[in-house]
């Protein structure tokens, strides 16, 4: 049996993000602009055959696809967002599921730390794939389940501020957002990033 944990699509994918998953990513590259949909299902070995159907009957590009002991994470993405939502349409049609069956996102974490000490930003630079943490920055730090979400919360998030975005994890047993600057924009940024969670209706963990 499936279980539908993350169905995610974001219209218009920034800058920063889009430039993390192309650092990180092994498939083809977004670029600002373009849409995109993030979702992930279990067990997670069956991705595999619902990414390949995604891929022959929706245009879209894939952006990577993990496959854990556990869970499966796809993203892909396209010019279009009608085109995002074919592919959407498709892995529900493949499943047979509708999006009240998805897994709502529920925040593990919300964490702000006003003027990172200088040695925190060295810590943290360790693991950022992104920008680097500035000592002394308003540090943000969001941990969300299923993972799959994360990547819609840092989008919505850099939609909103100007903000750096640090380090993104969207797979595993929870998803992760570090992000960094002002206390202003580090406050808006975290109100985008959860008001986008908590708009997204499914079933409770």
């Amino acid at each position: 049996m499936i279980q539908f944990r993350a169905f995610a699509t974001i219209d218009r994918l920034q800058k920063q993000f889009t430039g993390f998953i192309g650092s990180t990513a092994l498939g083809y590259y977004p670029v600002p602009g373009q849409a995109a949909l993030f979702m992930e299902i279990a067990p997670g070995i069956q991705i595999n055959s619902l990414t390949d159907i995604v891929l022959k009957r929706a245009n879209v590009w894939l952006g990577a696809m993990v496959v854990e002991r556990t869970y499966g994470m796809l993203e892909v993405h396209a010019d279009s967002p009608a085109d995002i939502k074919e592919a959407g349409e498709v892995v529900l049609e493949n499943l047979g599921l509708d999006l009240s069956q998805r897994l709502r996102p529920k925040i593990l974490s919300s964490v702000v730390i006003e003027r990172t000490d200088p040695y925190m930003s060295q810590i943290i630079n360790r693991f950022r794939a992104a920008s680097m943490m500035l000592s002394e920055e308003t540090l943000y730090i969001l941990e969300v389940v299923p993972a799959g979400y994360a990547g819609l919360a840092a989008n919505e998030a850099e939609k909103a501020a100007d903000i750096n975005l640090i380090h993104v994890s969207v797979f595993g047993a929870s998803g992760r957002v570090y992000l960094s600057g002002s206390v202003s924009d580090v406050d808006a940024a975290k109100k985008a990033a959860e008001n986008s969670l908590r708009s997204l209706h499914g079933m409770d963990h």
